[in-house]
């Protein structure tokens, strides 16, 4: 017929851009198939998100169980501090209290004599010397390069400036904890109490009078600095290794762990995995230094406090006071002469104080994530809904599509095009 000698050519022509057209809207190597028309229903699918919730969840219970352990540092552990701190500087006491036992019925009678509130006396001048301790050494390491923070990658210069940092800032704040000291142990019966401002007033006096103290037996500051430097630095260093060994430890622990199961979870060195490791290794730290350093803090106090005429409660009955009359000349002369009188037990004294202080964190911190978990737990499962029920389209509904004129249409098996 006329005009359609070229229809051959025209109909290759439109399949070749229909398959062109599919190719540019698939461009894949795969088969493509044609699907039945008719609205897309999401199916079922786990959500991605599952894991980054339950990290976040983690991730806060975390957050609470250190907060909760940051109060009870240094809140709720202050009882025990100013029962230890009692026992160690009574030099004349019978009883010694190594063992948290005989600290039980001490309790009981101060409570009835003197009130509730006996074992929290100081607690406002501690906080106070640990916020100037902080303010003093954020205050130097603005006006000086020296580090507050190190790593173990940090250079040898840098971990000799934030040696001397902290050295500097214990040096300034001695007199000042010696006036805290004070604070702590005096028998609320037998002195005045002392007003919020007092600690800088007292440590204020004894800065001034560096070489000359104002009493007859009390120290001078100078010969304060040298033992109270000393101690604070060792037991800070002694405190970042044992931490950062038992992080270590932990994390590798940890992955053994994990292997013996047969597979590494996703989480293993995420981050609520590793602030809850932190988070232990930094109490081990704390517990270990405490107890390593419990003798060079019993003759540290012993010196701050003479001459001080500081009167404490008698801890060997719980019902009297006795003054505090020491003659030490420094601190080689103090564990001397402990030695001689009292002992190596001597250097303990309060010890059980101390067993008490860390027991009770650790059941606060215990405490605390069971709680925060189980709360979790029972908000999780009171949030979760059963899923909607899936609709299936009605494809009744669906107009059918002709195939035009120009060329036949069928249901085939397209390839791309290439």
């Amino acid at each position: 017929m006329a005009g359609m000698e070229n229809y051959p050519r025209y109909s290759q022509d439109r399949q070749s851009v229909f398959q062109r057209s599919l190719h540019d809207s698939y461009p894949s190597a795969d088969i493509i198939r044609l699907q039945q028309i008719g609205p897309q229903v999401p199916g079922p699918s786990k959500s991605n998100d599952e894991p980054s919730v339950e990290d976040d969840v983690t991730k806060y219970i975390g957050i609470g169980v250190g907060l909760a352990s940051l109060i009870t540092e240094n809140l709720l552990s202050h009882p025990f501090v100013v029962l230890r701190r009692q026992c160690q500087v009574h030099n004349a006491s019978s009883r010694y209290h190594l063992v948290p036992v005989t600290l039980l019925p001490v309790i009981v009678h101060l409570h009835r004599r003197q009130g509730i509130t006996t074992l929290w006396k100081g607690l406002g001048s501690v906080l106070m010397i640990r916020g100037m301790t902080l303010a003093v050494e954020d205050l130097i390491s603005k006006f000086t390069p020296w580090p507050k923070e190190i790593t173990w990658h940090s250079s040898l210069k840098s971990f000799g400036q934030h040696i001397l940092l902290k050295c500097t800032t214990l040096a300034i704040v001695t007199p000042f904890y010696s006036a805290s000291l004070v604070e702590t142990v005096q028998s609320d019966i037998a002195s005045e109490k002392p007003g919020i401002f007092d600690v800088f007033r007292e440590g204020v006096c004894r800065l001034v009078s560096w070489g000359s103290p104002q009493k007859g037996r009390m120290l001078p500051v100078w010969a304060l600095v040298v033992p109270t430097v000393m101690y604070g630095l060792l037991k800070y260093l002694f405190t970042m290794l044992v931490r950062g060994v038992s992080s270590r430890v932990l994390h590798v622990s940890r992955k053994h762990e994990q292997e013996k199961q047969g597979a590494l979870q996703r989480d293993m060195l995420g981050q609520a995995a590793s602030q809850d490791i932190e988070m232990t290794s930094a109490l081990i730290g704390l517990i270990t230094a405490d107890v390593v350093f419990f003798p060079l803090e019993t003759i540290l106090h012993r010196l701050h406090l003479q001459g001080t005429r500081t009167i404490i409660d008698n801890l060997d009955s719980g019902y009297e006071v006795i003054p505090i009359l020491t003659s030490y000349e420094g601190a080689v002369d103090c564990y001397d002469t402990t030695l001689q009188q009292e002992g190596v037990s001597g250097l303990y004294k309060g010890f059980g104080a101390l067993i008490l202080q860390f027991a009770a964190h650790v059941v606060v911190i215990k405490l605390t994530k069971f709680v925060l978990t189980e709360l979790t737990n029972l908000l999780r499962s009171n949030s979760r809904t059963p899923p909607a029920s899936m609709s299936q389209p009605d494809l009744s509904r669906i107009p059918s599509i002709q195939p035009g004129p120009s060329y036949e249409y069928t249901q085939q098996t397209y390839l791309p095009y290439e």
